[in-house]
């Protein structure tokens, strides 16, 4: 398969479920463990009855590597879900996740030994500074989420301190998750090097083992799903029937959550770990930009100078400045080729 055909769904399937997600989140701050359980369910359901053939088909890769990988997978989606609980709005929740560059390329340094040239140290370098920029300049906008009491008793205020401390936890949730799956990622490449390529199977293993888990969560799961069901009822237009506006969200959270996830495991069969999290980087740059246009996220001058550090860096990582330079220079491009012909001749031998 090309790879511009994952890509595109990554751009296409995690863009619109960064807006249902953010629909959610609007709605019920808590709500980020009932969203992972619906897509975890799914997911898992679709890929037991089209990948296992229920249960008929084997495994290529053994279990227990799937159970490291579902650990990893598990522990980084509630780190992200419980960050929303602790003053984290969605812009920052996704400037902050595009820092998973730097992350992955520690990651490929300390665990696999790679070394890279100066060139993406540099784009790295502008890559994290950017989120830098954005994450201090959001300090300053700390806000308190506590929810109103149920019994319909006034909120007790917090102080700025407080807000600060449960701001400071969140950023702490934010960077864990960001180095587990930065570890994810490079354990994901070893094992598809190891046993091919089989990116349906691992897509359906990391969702459905870690269901179980779940468990752990009943109260909580049991406690939003009600708070979804007694949403806002809304009309479907043409259809004469109405559904809580909530669940209306988890179905298109769902649908676009499973045109999102797996076409970053077919992108991982494609291209290394690296130029998966680069994609994913500037897909939720993208996102990021569609979030303070269409929901009215503050956004400062800082925030742009940030952003625009984002794509620079991001520009130079892959290279485009070069490449167009030697599009416009044939000799230089018919040397770069042939050296790479050269490269890959040798390799074979």
């Amino acid at each position: 398969m090309h790879p511009g055909i994952p890509i595109a769904g990554v751009f296409i399937g995690c863009g619109i479920n960064v807006v249902f997600l953010e629909l959610l989140v609007k709605q019920d701050p808590g709500s980020g463990n009932l969203v992972t359980f619906t897509s975890f369910f799914s997911i898992a359901l679709i890929g037991f009855a089209f990948t296992a053939k229920f249960g008929t088909v084997k495994p290529k890769i053994g279990l227990r590597d799937y159970f490291i990988l579902v650990l990893m997978f598990f522990a980084s989606s509630l780190c992200n879900n419980y960050a929303f609980n602790f003053n984290i709005p969605m812009p920052l929740h996704m400037i902050f996740r595009a820092g998973s560059l730097i992350a992955n390329m520690i990651m490929g340094i300390i665990i696999l030994k790679k070394k890279y040239t100066l060139s993406k140290y540099l784009s790295v370098a502008m890559i994290s500074l950017g989120i830098v920029i954005c994450t201090i300049m959001s300090s300053t906008e700390v806000k308190s989420t506590v929810p109103p009491p149920k019994d319909g008793s006034p909120i007790v205020p917090t102080t700025p301190y407080e807000d600060m401390f449960w701001w400071t936890l969140g950023i702490i949730l934010l960077t864990v998750a960001l180095f587990i799956s930065a570890r994810m990622g490079i354990y994901q490449e070893v094992l598809f090097a190891r046993y091919g390529k089989h990116s349906q199977e691992a897509l359906l293993y990391t969702h459905l083992l870690p269901l179980p888990l779940f468990l752990l969560l009943g109260g909580n799961l049991w406690e939003h799903m009600s708070m979804a069901i007694d949403s806002d009822p809304y009309e479907i237009t043409g259809l004469g029937f109405t559904i809580p506006i909530m669940v209306l969200y988890l179905i298109g959270n769902v649908v676009s959550q499973y045109l999102c996830i797996s076409s970053v495991y077919r992108l991982t069969t494609e291209c290394s770990s690296l130029t998966v999290t680069l994609v994913l980087t500037l897909r939720k740059f993208g996102s990021l930009v569609f979030s303070l246009v269409y929901f009215k996220n503050p956004f400062t001058v800082a925030h742009w100078i940030g952003t625009i550090l984002v794509f620079l860096g991001t520009l130079i990582f892959t290279e485009v400045p070069q490449k167009a330079l030697g599009a416009l220079s044939p000799a230089e491009g018919k040397k770069e080729k042939e050296v790479k012909e050269k490269a890959k001749q040798k390799k074979k031998n």
